[in-house]
């Protein structure tokens, strides 16, 4: 298996418009634009930029927050105010000014003052990417909230000089970054990679769980279980932030749960359907999944999207196409070709497909899925490449394909060449897998004799593929053959 695959699938993002859309419907961004749009000099900021404990009142009324906003009372409204203000002033839809030296004067009648910034432009005439870049701001905001030490009791936490006393809040805020960082990471490849739930909705449990218990850990232990449990709990919370900037989906812990004991645990597997969604189930949306990306791409991880190879060459194509899962590999492709004539993208195809190397197999199964979706005007480039030992089984079967006329035979040379290049691309892709066997077992029977031909194969995989096979074949006696087939090859080239 190569070295050589990415470290995530690649993700298939909406268009940059529907995306900027999305972005500014996401209900802490529209809050921060209408904000913005209301804040004039009469607006009176703190030294941080917050808005005024007297200005939230009319803050909220702006924002016109009720039930539906989760919004139950004043406090709640005047906290979501203040959330959206602290968002629109750090992503530059709203400027502000520093209150002025209160020497001389009463300190708690110093204030600044706020003005719409010129970012609010960029919300009504912006291109999508500009949008984008202040949504991504936005979620900086978020993620840095969410990351942020709840102070349930702060006057415990305040000194004797009336200081809060950060080493009482036992709170590392790298930690906590870090942590929240992994989880978003996890729920992103659980999302790209097809290996979440088919709605994309993921248990909050399975999640903490994800990042808390080992993967060779047989039955939790208690302290493991508990770990998972305030994992949850500190989730429950961040995902609560992270909603309204629209980069999640988040269904809540049920609250009625602290007053029960339910039998098991939600780490353990003993909770039915119905109670493991009773702890929370979260989701990322498109954007959610963009603004990830992002992220990770900034911290310089590996996160392909469908599309960026579309101006790559063929070469560029198929060694990235190598590892991609199939829906993904397909609709690459489909973005290659639409911007290439038929012919030429086939003679590109073929051409990058050649090779004797060890990830060459593979190139040449990509190259043929690539010719599936070409047309009839690209018969000629494959036409051309019948006479070669490498291509010329492959030409031959998209000739037979699109129902040409005047396909030669292939040499039986060519048809045990193609099949062990066949195999070694399938091995390399997804290893001994039921279907590979399936294969294994169909080509042996239909051709007589194959395994004692098959080790003249003049191809660098020969040997390996044989093995291959005689792990694969369900019949010991044929299994055998192919084990001392292999042998053969290995004993022809010296390898």
């Amino acid at each position: 298996m190569s070295e050589d695959r990415p470290t995530l699938p690649p993700v298939r993002l909406h268009s940059d418009a529907e995306l900027a859309r999305d972005a500014l419907a996401a209900p802490l961004f529209a809050r921060a634009v209408t904000l913005a749009r209301w804040a004039s000099p009469d607006t009176r900021v703190g030294a941080g930029g917050e808005l005024v404990e007297e200005q939230l009142p009319e803050a909220a009324a702006v924002l016109k927050l009720g039930p539906a906003d989760g919004v139950e009372d004043e406090e709640d409204a005047a906290a979501c105010a203040s959330e959206a203000w602290r968002t629109a002033v750090d992503t530059g839809l709203v400027d502000v000014t520093d209150p002025p030296d209160p020497a001389g004067s009463a300190a708690d009648a110093a204030h600044g003052t706020a003005a719409p910034g010129e970012a609010l432009a960029v919300v009504a005439g912006g291109s999508p990417q500009d949008v984008l870049g202040l949504w991504l701001e936005a979620f900086e905001t978020a993620f840095a909230d969410a990351t942020a030490p709840v102070l349930d009791d702060l006057g415990a936490l305040l000194g004797d000089d009336g200081e809060l006393d950060f080493d009482a809040l036992d709170w590392d805020p790298q930690q906590e970054a870090e942590f929240l960082e992994a989880v978003l990471g996890n729920l992103y490849l659980l999302t790209v990679s097809g290996g979440g739930p088919e709605d994309g909705w993921v248990p909050l449990p399975a999640l903490a769980a994800s990042m808390i218990v080992p993967d060779d850990m047989g039955e939790p232990t208690d302290d493991v279980l508990e770990q998972v449990s305030d994992a949850m709990m500190r989730l429950d919370d961040q995902f609560r932030v992270l909603e309204p900037v629209g980069l999640v989906a988040y269904r809540p812990v049920d609250e009625a749960l602290m007053a029960e004991e339910p039998e098991g645990s939600p780490a353990d597997g003993e909770l039915d359907e119905e109670d493991v969604a009773r702890y929370g189930m979260v989701r990322l949306t498109p954007l959610g999944l963009y603004g990830v990306r992002a992220r990770m791409l900034e911290a310089g991880v590996d996160a392909p999207a469908v599309g960026d190879l579309a101006e790559k060459g063929a070469d560029v194509l198929l060694a990235s196409l190598a590892y991609y899962p199939e829906q993904a590999g397909r609709a690459e492709l489909e973005q290659w070709l639409a911007r290439r004539e038929p012919a030429a993208a086939a003679e590109e195809l073929l051409s990058a497909a050649r090779g004797q190397d060890p990830a060459a197999p593979l190139r040449r199964l990509r190259c043929q899925q690539g010719l599936l979706l070409v047309d009839a005007a690209a018969e000629p480039s494959v036409r051309a490449v019948l006479d070669d030992r490498e291509l010329g089984g492959l030409a031959r079967v998209w000739l037979a394909e699109r129902g040409a006329a005047d396909v030669p035979a292939p040499p039986q040379e060519m048809v045990f060449w193609l099949a062990v290049d066949t195999i070694a691309a399938q091995l390399d892709a997804d290893g001994e897998t039921p279907e590979l066997e399936e294969l294994v077992v169909g080509l042996i029977g239909q051709h007589t004799g194959f395994l004692d031909s098959a080790w003249r194969v003049d191809h660098p995989a020969t040997a390996p593929v044989l093995e291959a096979m005689g792990r694969l074949h369900p019949e010991k006696k044929i299994a055998k053959e192919a084990k001392k087939a292999a042998f053969k090859a290995r004993s022809r080239t010296g390898a």
